[in-house]
């Protein structure tokens, strides 16, 4: 049984899908769970965040014109 030429890319398409989906799947199966983002214990949802310094924003000086954006094109 011969696959007509017309028929070749689709079958060839269709068993590199196949292939890649069943080496993903394997791939899926072998890795370790992912360990969690921060083990630090988390407040408890009555309370208030704590303000960490990585959280503050610094002051950042702008030099130069602001950058107005252009919503009318036909307009320079």
């Amino acid at each position: 049984m011969r696959v007509r030429e017309t028929n070749r890319s689709l079958m060839f398409l269709g068993s590199f899908m196949l292939l890649s989906v069943a080496a993903a799947g394997i791939v899926a199966l072998l890795d370790p769970a992912p360990a969690p983002a921060n083990a630090a214990p988390r407040p408890a949802p009555n309370q208030a965040p704590v303000p960490s310094q990585a959280l503050t924003q610094t002051q950042v000086r702008i030099v130069g014109t602001p950058l107005v954006p252009n919503t009318n094109p036909r307009q320079r």
